[in-house]
């Protein structure tokens, strides 16, 4: 698996019986992006897909929207004293005529839940920089037992989490369910902007007729996520957080949480959930 996983000796306690073995971990190290040679955010993040994490950032910022607006990625010397290549620094450069935006501490204010922003600036910020408006003509249409169907295929899909136990996962399915791109991270916000930027660099924004289901919860940094890339439905095994709800009621998007088997809430955007057939 490459840098993805290390390995580390452990001592291991067993029903009273003690032993020395290796255990495999998830690799988490820093990866600065900088933008157009500026330095913009560092982001603690599992090695791989580092180009679709840059890209899949730019895209949550408001910064790209499409493919042809992307110049380019590319790795820079790292911080080793002999100035090797780390690969834990990317630079980003946008394509001539693209605007680039003010770098400063008040750009990223809205980036995530512990900004320290009362709730109605956050929720201004995202609707005056989203670049896809969450539409989709004609309504996706989703039904619960399709929606209880996405977490087991979710989970057949994670490949490092089964040697790990350690990582998170976002999906990106069809509105007919079928797994159309996973990314694993120990960050559940970098899966996701891996998974945007891989959409990104194949020119397929807005994802308006596509599923995002991620590992935990679903805080409002993941809503803002799905809302800046044009998804219409974000659900997650666990619980949303009240702004996640407030930006999902005000953007249009349909946010479920506790996605367990056949038990589900549906926070906001009820109207493209399939009701019939189901008791009251």
């Amino acid at each position: 698996m490459g840098r993805v996983t290390e390995r580390r000796r452990v001592l291991r306690i067993r029903d009273g019986a003690v032993g020395a073995r290796p255990d495999t971990l998830v690799a988490e190290e820093p990866l600065e992006i900088r933008l157009n040679g500026r330095a913009l955010a560092i982001t603690m993040r599992t090695p791989g897909d580092d180009f679709a994490l840059a890209a899949g950032f730019l895209v949550s910022e408001g910064v790209l929207g499409r493919a042809d607006e992307l110049a380019g990625i590319v790795y820079c010397a790292g911080a080793t004293e002999d100035g090797s290549n780390t690969y834990n620094i990317v630079d980003v450069r946008l394509a001539p005529g693209v605007t680039v935006p003010d770098i400063t501490l008040e750009r990223n204010v809205y980036t995530t839940s512990s900004c320290g922003l009362c709730g109605k600036a956050s929720l201004d910020a995202v609707r005056t920089t989203a670049r896809w408006p969450v539409v989709d003509t004609p309504p996706v249409r989703i039904t619960p037992e399709l929606l209880s169907a996405l977490p087991d295929r979710l989970r057949a899909a994670q490949r490092v989490f089964d040697r790990t136990g350690g990582l998170h996962a976002a999906g990106l399915f069809s509105a007919e369910g079928e797994l159309l791109d996973l990314r694993e991270d120990v960050g559940r916000h970098n899966a996701v902007d891996k998974l945007i930027g891989r959409a990104l660099q194949s020119g397929e924004l807005p994802l308006s007729r596509s599923i995002l289901l991620v590992s935990g919860r679903a805080s409002f940094e993941l809503a803002q996520k799905a809302v800046m890339a044009g998804i219409p439905v974000l659900a997650a095994v666990s619980a949303p957080s009240s702004l996640a709800v407030d930006l999902a009621t005000e953007t249009g998007l349909t946010l479920v949480g506790f996605l367990r088997g056949r038990s589900m809430n549906v926070y906001a955007g009820e109207q493209r959930l399939v009701r019939e057939g189901l008791a009251r």
